[in-house]
């Protein structure tokens, strides 16, 4: 047993170097001699189960306390040594994680209201430290690998009750290692047939895979170096109970599966992630309809990584995920990653990290029993829904989904017929949530024109997305082309690009090709049907243009020296000189707000001075008399000495609409000094919101600045600078 004890140490200290062994020793001491004489159903000493759990705590990367815990865990309940003495010996928190533990292994499955009430403890439980449940998750892991010990009878109740209760709680957790495991030992007891199966279908394709896997890994491997992208790729076969799902929902045998196959690459950005999924593509063909970006929108157990499925060079499909470092070690720790790497949640952390264990227990308060053990099987996979068909079929859904949803997963053409829907019995709106065990029933007509457009921001699926705007594209381009034409004039507009595209052919060519777009008509029909988002068409022109400027205020200077040597010489007290015009009132154009940075032009008003421009204002180009147009520049030392931060310009702000996102901004605008004369914000009805601003500024590099910290703000789409309404 010592070598037990010293193996556990040492991969304490590894693990854990601030961990105090000392206390640890001593738990495993104390731990020894209650259970001294003791055996499992194998014939070893009992001291051996306790140790094993400790092991497997120590992989999640839980702390001293939780490591005495999970040794001391039996204690309680199978020795005389009680609760007031594991208190007095090695403090209250011990005692009180190995009383959770303890009140949790009296959970009955076969008890109906006895698991009512047990559940409820064990949810008050991971409520109250998650540390609990976790030691919990352990201890039923070490139990499950020991299965085959049990009679057969015990050996299948045991099992039944960790695949329906804790298989799923690990999954809520995000701790997929510890999932996976559950739900395959499970399998091998429930369904032995089919585990061996697989088993031996895995093993006479053993080499065929280590073959595919290692070519796939070779070629990512070759091209990311190419890039210069720091990675590491690991191959596997998936685990078998996934297998096994797949095989009984599509009653395919094995060798009918092809995707069985899963390639994972970890780098170190989030920006690499995106690149990698690129590169990957454009080695491999992907799938439509099977990328999924949970970097973006992560899963509610906090899961993040994306995931695309493409075909090989031999026409058999396989997953590729691509994650961060962090992503990955939550990905395979879940909520125990916050102990393993960032050594302890807050308060403020465990509030936002369970609070779902909270909402559970309150919509199930007033339940009874039966229907509360039906009902928190489901809710635990609340990533998931799973609805009926009127002829019986179970279609699962994502959670979230719509009817919509739901009839182009039947058939395209069933979505596109779609005129409404019945859930269990009634007429219900198409935008309608679905709910677990819900009978939802497609009303179609051959008389319907298609899908709304709305139904682009309704629905929760991308391959609905996908199919909804693969009809508008097919069956009204020229619609597509009239309103894609509109939206981005008015962008152009309002981002004053207007003129700098469609006057010069660089900017519409380079637009064209960055979109892989042959004419502006097929531009238009893409942003007429939502195939590509006007914010990467206008900051594509605004980069051109921009660029276009810079070049051609170059070549001024080379070409005329003397207006340099004008600007040297001229003396501002407003910051900036108009050419052949002293001592002249100068005023800033609201509908531009100029600062200094911004390329500038002067305009000659009657009796009011000189009105300075944006060169990119439209009002530069619809004038009625270009006569009346002057040369101006910035005078940058008296910039700097006189009117620092004196410079006023709006900005638009597009935001998802979420709680605090406007008091995010203000504090962006208190931390860089900024002064705000008007703040403006209101909702608008596709679930996004506008913030309008107009702020002081010193020129355009603080703008930019300010911007970037801007758009770094969870829930900001993008923020521009715009007109002053007053």
């Amino acid at each position: 047993m010592q070598n037990k004890l010293d193996f556990l140490i040492e991969r304490v200290q590894k693990q854990n170097p601030q961990a105090n062994i000392k206390k640890i020793r001593a738990a495993y001491e104390c731990a020894s001699a209650a259970h001294e004489g003791q055996k499992r159903k194998n014939g070893e000493p009992y001291i051996i189960h306790p140790v094993s759990v400790a092991e497997i705590v120590v992989e999640m990367g839980l702390d001293t306390d939780s490591i005495c815990a999970a040794l001391l865990h039996d204690c309680i309940e199978d020795t005389q040594f009680g609760y007031k003495e594991i208190e007095n010996k090695f403090g209250t928190p011990v005692a009180e994680l190995v009383d959770g533990v303890t009140r949790l292994g009296m959970l009955r499955y076969s008890k109906e209201q006895e698991q009512f009430e047990d559940l409820r403890k064990m949810f008050l439980a991971m409520a109250k430290d998650i540390r609990v449940i976790l030691i919990k998750l352990a201890d039923r892991l070490h139990n499950a690998r020991t299965f085959q010990f049990l009679p057969e009878r015990k050996q299948r109740d045991k099992a039944l009750e960790t695949m329906e209760i804790y298989a799923p709680i690990a999954h809520r957790l995000g701790m997929s290692r510890i999932k996976w495991e559950l739900e395959d030992l499970c399998l091998k007891v429930l369904d032995p047939i089919g585990y061996n199966e697989i088993v031996e279908g895995l093993r006479a394709q053993s080499e065929q895979h280590e073959e595919f896997l290692k070519g796939i890994q070779e070629r990512i491997s070759e091209k990311l170096a190419e890039a210069h992208i720091h990675n590491t790729i690991s191959a596997r076969v998936k685990h078998i109970y996934s297998i096994y799902r797949k095989m009984y929902a599509q009653h395919k045998t094995i060798d009918e599966i092809y995707d069985i196959c899963a390639v994972r690459v970890i780098v170190d950005t989030v920006a690499d992630c995106y690149n990698v999924l690129g590169y990957v593509h454009d080695l491999y063909k992907p799938i439509p309809g099977r990328f999924k970006d949970y970097i973006s929108t992560p899963k509610p157990n906090g899961y993040q990584s994306l995931h695309t499925t493409v075909i090989g060079r031999a026409g058999i499909p396989f997953e590729i995920q691509i994650r961060t470092t962090e992503m990955h070690k939550m990905a395979e720790y879940g909520v125990a990653a916050h102990w393993k790497y960032k050594q302890g949640l807050d308060k403020k952390g465990n509030e936002e990290a369970f609070a779902w264990i909270r909402q559970l227990l309150e919509a199930q308060q007033d339940t009874e029993a039966e229907d509360f053990i039906k009902n928190i099987k489901v809710d635990l996979f609340a990533d998931e829904v799973f609805v009926f068909t009127p002829k019986g079929d179970v279609v699962n859904m994502p959670a979230g989904a719509t009817p919509i949803d739901l009839a182009y997963a039947i058939h395209s053409a069933v979505g596109n017929r779609m005129t409404g829907a019945k859930i269990n019995g009634r007429i219900a709106p198409i935008d309608s949530q679905l709910k677990n065990g819900d009978i939802v029933e497609i009303l179609t007509s051959k008389e319907a024109h298609g899908p709304s457009r709305d139904w682009v921001k309704i629905v929760k699926t991308t391959e609905a997305r996908n199919k909804i705007k693969q009809w508008f594209k097919k069956e009204c381009r020229e619609e597509n082309i009239i309103n894609g034409r509109e939206d981005l004039d008015r962008e152009l507009r309002a981002n004053l690009l207007y003129n700098g595209f469609y006057e010069n052919e660089e900017v519409q060519k380079n637009t064209l090709n960055k979109f892989s777009f042959n004419t502006l008509d097929e531009l238009y029909a893409a942003i007429g049907y939502g195939g590509i988002t006007l914010t990467k068409v206008i900051n594509k022109v605004k980069d051109d243009v921009g660029r276009l400027r810079r070049q051609r205020e170059i070549a001024e200077h080379q070409n005329h020296p003397h207006v340099e040597q004008q600007r040297r010489t001229t003396r501002s007290s407003t910051g900036v000189v108009v050419e052949g015009i002293d001592n002249c009132l100068v005023k800033f154009a609201r509908c531009c707000t100029p600062i200094p940075g911004d390329e500038i032009i002067g305009f000659v008003t009657r009796g009011y001075g000189v009105s300075i421009h944006r060169r990119d204002c439209v009002n530069v180009h619809v004038a009625e008399d270009p006569d009346r147009w002057v040369k101006a520049w910035w005078d940058e030392d008296q910039v700097t000495a006189d009117r620092a931060g004196r410079f006023s310009t709006g900005l638009q702000i597009s935001t998802r609409s979420r709680i605090g996102v406007l008091n995010d901004v203000t504090t962006i605008f208190a931390v860089c000094k900024i002064n705000v004369h008007e703040i403006s914000a209101r909702d608008l009805n596709d679930g996004y919101g506008v913030i309008n601003a107009m702020v002081d500024v010193a020129g355009v590099h603080q703008l930019d600045n300010l911007i970037s910290r801007l758009r770094s703000i969870k829930g900001v789409v993008d923020v521009t600078r715009t007109v002053d309404t007053n």
